[in-house]
């Protein structure tokens, strides 16, 4: 009795161990939401002591999952306080995968606020019944001041790529430089160093469509005379985002305030691309032919990875995809294909429809991948038989003896007459 107790035992607790096994993948693979959560915008930057401040905050959901409810909290710390407990939490409710969304929260800096960096906590939830997930972040109140009179300017500024098509990713690195060139001044009979300190960086759009993606950079360091740092942001453009010029703010903390500095950096969008028109007549004869297309980069900066893929039914393309590679602006690039038609009748081949031909263009701008499609080409077929070759060819053999049998008759007579 006591063995078949043991054995019972032992069965349940395999039984039980087997379903936890079999359970377990099955709940690791229902991939679950992501927020990734930035602090886009700090206004005014840095924090200003007895005033309120402006948060922006993004939240992206970078899963695979559709978020069905997701919620924002801002839990505040000393010596920031919320304008109203009632807004602490927003909501921004669905979020699909790769999409992002922003809410604002106001805040009060504690006129008894010391200069320097702060921290704030910001929670995200995917839903009502989800746990909480928590993030901190540094804010800066006020400028320090340092007695150094170096001035930082922007030297450059390049954009990857150089022109944004709407829903584009990408970058913006600018080089800033302390444009001293002594290690020293004299001012009042006072001699200062040169050296440059960099506080704070921050870029900002100001205009709708276009989201930076990084928080503000703080603490860079200080640059000596002559030297220069590059800052790089990372940029996304609105798949709604209106073609154009559309403007971005860098602002910088300096040595003091009297340092700080604004520039503006322009940002290009265009959603011009690759465009493929055929460049002769399609035509097909006895289900074979070489069929050629003009393909041309119409955007203003260079395409990388152009191939373009026919398709039809019932047709065969040789080759099966034409890489092209990297295209310059207007540059204008001539394709073949060998085609072989496989529609085929009860009776041979069927001709009597045009083919309906379908074009996949695809490229690359900077990271982001494109397809275009061309479709509602046709493709005519023209069937050439033997009968109709053969009734050219017989009066034409016809005509060729009747000039030889005409030669030797006149040779004959020639002969004769001597």
């Amino acid at each position: 009795m006591e063995m078949i107790k043991k054995i019972t035992v032992a069965t349940l607790f395999s039984l039980l161990l087997i379903s936890l096994l079999f359970a377990a993948p099955a709940s690791a693979a229902v991939g679950g939401e992501n927020l990734k959560v930035t602090i886009v915008e700090t206004n005014p930057y840095p924090a200003k002591i007895g005033e309120y401040l402006t948060l922006t905050v993004q939240v992206e959901n970078i899963g695979g999952n559709k978020a069905d409810n997701v919620d924002i909290e801002i839990v505040p710390q000393y010596p920031f306080s919320l304008d109203s407990e009632a807004n602490a939490i927003k909501n921004v409710g669905v979020l699909n995968p790769g999409r992002t969304a922003t809410k604002e929260f106001y805040l009060f800096v504690d006129k008894n606020a010391q200069k320097g960096v702060r921290s704030i906590d910001i929670r995200t939830k995917t839903g009502k019944n989800s746990p909480w997930s928590e993030k901190s972040f540094d804010i800066r109140i006020g400028t320090e001041t340092f007695n150094s009179k170096g001035t930082v300017e922007l030297k450059e500024f390049v954009s990857d790529p150089e022109v944004f098509m709407p829903g584009d990713r990408g970058t913006v690195t600018v080089t800033l430089k302390n444009t001293a060139s002594n290690p020293t001044v004299t001012i009042g009979g006072s001699d200062f160093d040169t050296n440059a300190r960099i506080q704070a960086a921050v870029l900002r759009p100001l205009s709708e469509g276009i989201i930076v993606l990084d928080a503000p950079y703080g603490d860079m360091g200080l640059l000596g005379p002559g030297d220069s740092i590059k800052l790089t942001f990372n940029v996304k453009v609105a798949e709604d985002a209106p073609e154009g010029t559309h403007n971005l703010e860098l602002a910088i903390e300096g040595n003091s305030f009297d340092y700080n500095s604004r520039k503006n950096i322009p940002l290009k969008v265009d959603s011009s691309n690759i465009r493929v028109i055929p460049s002769k007549e399609l035509k097909l004869t006895n289900g074979e032919s070489t069929i050629e297309f003009d393909v041309a980069n119409t955007h203003p900066n260079e395409l990388s990875s152009v191939s373009i893929k026919p398709e039809a039914k019932g047709v065969t393309f040789y080759p099966v995809e034409y890489f092209i590679g990297p295209m310059n602006p207007d540059e204008l690039f001539t394709i073949e294909f060998n085609t072989v038609t496989d529609n085929l009748s009860d009776d041979g081949r069927n001709f009597s429809e045009p083919i309906n031909l379908t074009l996949s263009a695809s490229y690359s701008n900077g990271i982001n991948k494109h397809e275009n499609i061309v479709s509602n080409i046709y493709i005519e077929s023209i069937e050439e038989t033997q009968g109709e070759s053969s009734s050219m060819i017989i009066p034409g053999l016809l005509l060729i003896v009747i000039a030889i049998a005409g030669m030797l008759v006149y040779r004959k007579k020639k002969q004769s007459r001597k």
